[in-house]
């Protein structure tokens, strides 16, 4: 038996310490670990034998530190993360000092009588306490006798004051009236009269300004995520003993009941007791239109009561309610990692060596040819500054958590990052028709009435009598009914007939609803036109009831599941984005097929027992088409677990969320099409930033080993990488549905 732990991680600065640490812990036996740079943290499962404080041992024994996660905060407000103020305070000493520095260094026409020396005296404190987190963390990777792009940094920066250093104190460039050129193209001098100082203050500044708005864009990424944690209610006011007493909302309790106010937040899952009213749950499920709720109905914690008072019984609570898991799907998903990703992390764990290596070698190559000092010394330097591979790890982890974010934000939870790599190949999408395509509620959809009578009466007597039962197509009349009269009338001798239907007294006449036969039972029958429109609205897969009174058989009332509002135009886009939809029901091929017809889908699967889904699913996939299956019912989890991607509707079952892929929390078809597109769009970002990661890296190092890159644009060029890779992520942040 195992137990899984997530462990926040300190210390870490690039792709290549988060490999190290994912390393070592994988060594420890029965252990499976995946660390997170983007997001410090560590998601590890192990054995039974094994305990935290093993894993936060081995952690620390690298070099790090490993910490569980606090308590959330109550108030739900954090204070800035303590890494952003000192590295704030490092970043703008650093520009006060480097400006003049790199002027210096820069425009001849600055350069005094003794300039050379007030550049030291500037950069000191640059080189030394600005640079000291590089230089730290190197040492440390050191002591464990490994190398990170920190390793990298340290050495370029230390190497450039050193021989700055020579060049004052044993060579000629402490002169005065010293004066040296500026070229981007390191120039061929002997080397004792050059100095680097504004390498060092500039590379120092142009690095930490990165790792600024690195944390800086980080945070923004993860902005998303803490929101949705914080979307619940601080505070609640629970009936107790017929008073009202306010308790935190974190004290309520299974079977609790509360008052929610006309514009308060619903403080936990629940139904509704007693109240009516309509619900704005736009900030969980991005839909915008209020949902109108009564007694009975269930409610989403962290939804907004936009009408009357309610009195709600909590059936969820803490880490059970539904904003609960979203959060934690979402979490999960940011501290996954793609196939494209564990590329990246590879080559990021051996590179830092190589590139020692390949300075080392450049520097012996130029010396070897009899060229200066300098410039072998230049072009090692530049090597070691320009192949820092921090933007390799950043390029996914950040698109996942700014495209997962944004989608918990509209209503979509994308459950791990092996997802993405599903929507870009998946084909063929099927749709469970019931809960999926339609309403999955019965609703009055005609009134088909004999001669003389009117639509209104009929409606008022047979509502007001189907009111009173409980059967999901009686309800489905008396909603019709009260939808278009308003207020029923009362009834008086209410009786059920089992398995024909219902009978009692409205506004003096005796009503009977339900079968033909029940109405035959008591001589009232149909006339052979209305009794051959029941057979066509049945044949067409709605159920008809029948209605008399007094002595006479008055009308049919048609009900049917009917097709959600926004199904077709959903259709209209998945087929947009290149997949072929493929109705699957239960149901009998009229009934498929009018629904079919209806959505504009082509392909239709009848009769399929709720087994048979999964073998469906099989089939299609025997056929070589690579297969997106959205469904919500407990029938369907087993067939979500076997497509190549599951998409279910957050309306439906726990069952079925649990085997999806996609988890869509607003019941609207369309979410579907928006989460291939956004799944789609955060696997374009993380293959683009790849791209430019490596393509960056692969077009810099030969020039910086030919010497014709100076290592202060080095500098420049690795700190905008990284800032390029999560701007180019935080680019997802602006995706909009197409609704």
């Amino acid at each position: 038996m195992s137990d899984s732990v997530e462990l926040i991680i300190g210390g870490m600065t690039c792709a290549s310490c988060a490999a190290r640490v994912e390393k070592k812990l994988n060594r420890m036996d029965g252990v499976t670990a995946t660390v997170n740079y983007a997001t410090e943290k560590a998601k590890v499962t192990y054995p039974a034998g094994i305990t935290t404080d093993d894993l936060v041992a081995t952690v620390e024994k690298t070099g790090y530190t490993a910490t569980l996660p606090a308590p959330a905060v109550a108030d739900g407000h954090e204070d800035e993360p303590d890494e952003l103020k000192p590295l704030r305070e490092r970043l703008i000493a650093s520009i006060v000092l480097a400006v003049p520095v790199i002027a210096f260094g820069m425009i001849p026409a600055l350069q005094f009588d003794y300039w050379q020396w007030a550049s030291l005296t500037l950069a000191f404190p640059v080189a030394t306490w600005a640079a000291w987190p590089f230089h730290k963390a190197a040492w440390t990777n050191l002591r464990h006798g490994a190398t990170t792009m920190d390793t990298l940094i340290s050495l370029g920066v230390v190497s450039a004051f050193l021989w700055s250093l020579y060049a004052l104190f044993l060579g000629s460039a402490g002169e005065p009236g010293m004066t040296m050129p500026f070229t981007l193209i390191p120039s061929r001098g002997t080397g004792a009269e050059e100095i680097y100082l504004e390498v060092v203050t500039a590379v120092t500044t142009f690095i930490l300004a990165g790792r600024y708005f690195e944390a800086r864009a980080k945070r923004r990424s993860g902005a998303a995520l803490k929101a949705l944690l914080e979307l619940g209610a601080k505070d609640v006011a629970v009936l107790r003993n017929g008073a009202e007493v306010r308790i935190p909302a974190d004290q309520l309790a299974v079977g609790d009941e509360f008052v929610v106010r006309p514009g308060e937040k619903i403080a936990t899952d629940g139904v509704i007791v007693t109240g009516s009213s309509a619900v704005d749950a736009s900030m969980l499920t991005g839909e915008s239109v209020p949902v109108e709720v009564s007694a009975g109905d269930a409610v989403v914690g962290a939804t907004v009561n936009a009408g009357g008072r309610l009195i709600v019984r909590a059936t969820r609570v803490g880490a059970d309610t539904q904003l609960a898991q979203m959060a934690r799907l979402v979490e999960d998903a940011q501290n996954g990692k793609a196939e494209v990703q564990r590329l990246a992390d590879k080559v990021s764990g051996f590179f830092v060596p190589i590139v020692i290596g390949l300075s080392l070698t450049t520097m012996g190559f130029w010396l070897g040819n009899g060229s200066p000092v300098e410039v072998a010394f230049t072009a090692a330097v530049a090597v070691l500054i320009i192949a820092c591979p921090c933007a390799l790890g950043l390029a996914t982890p950040t698109a996942l958590m700014v495209g997962t974010g944004r989608g918990a934000q509209l209503g979509i939870l994308i459950k791990g990052p092996e997802v993405l790599e599903s929507t870009r190949r998946v084909d063929t999408v099927v749709l469970d028709k019931t809960g999926t395509v339609t309403t999955g509620r019965m609703e009055l959809i005609d009134v088909l009435l004999t001669p003389g009578q009117e639509r209104a009466d009929v409606l008022r007597l047979a509502g007001a009598l189907e009111h009173s039962s409980e059967h999901p197509i009686a309800q489905a009349i008396a909603r019709g009914a009260q939808a278009e009269l308003g207020q029923l009338p009362d009834v008086e001798d209410f009786g059920n007939v089992e398995g024909l239907g219902v009978q009692g007294i409205v506004d003096g006449h005796a009503i009977l609803v339900g079968r033909t036969r029940l109405l035959e039972e008591w001589s009232q029958y149909l006339p052979d036109d209305l009794a051959h429109a029941k057979d066509h609205a049945e044949a067409e897969g709605s159920t008809a009831v029948a209605v008399g009174w007094d002595g006479e058989a008055r009308a049919v009332l048609v009900v049917a599941d009917t097709v959600k509002p926004t199904s077709a135009q959903a259709i209209g886009q998945l087929k947009a984005l290149g997949l072929r939809p493929v109705l699957l029901t239960g149901d009998n091929e009229a009934v498929a097929q009018k629904v079919a017809a209806e959505v504009g889908i082509d392909e239709v699967i009848v009769e399929v027992l709720p087994a048979g889904k999964v073998d469906a699913v099989k089939q299609l996939q025997g056929e070589g088409r690579v297969v997106a299956m959205i469904g919500d019912g407990v029938n369907d989890a087993a067939a979500l677990a076997q497509a190549d991607l599951g998409l279910s509707m957050g309306t439906g079952t726990d069952v079925a969320i649990e085997a999806s892929d996609l988890t869509l929390v607003r019941g609207d078809l369309r979410a579907a099409a928006d989460a291939i597109r956004l799944s789609r769009s955060t696997l374009r970002t993380i293959k683009g930033n790849l791209f430019w990661a490596f393509a960056y890296n692969v077009a810099a190092l030969p020039l910086a080993a030919a010497g014709l890159l100076n290592p202060m644009l080095a500098g420049a060029a690795m700190a905008f990488s990284s800032v390029f890779v999560v701007s180019n992520s935080l680019r997802l942040r602006r995706f909009r549905p197409l609704t």
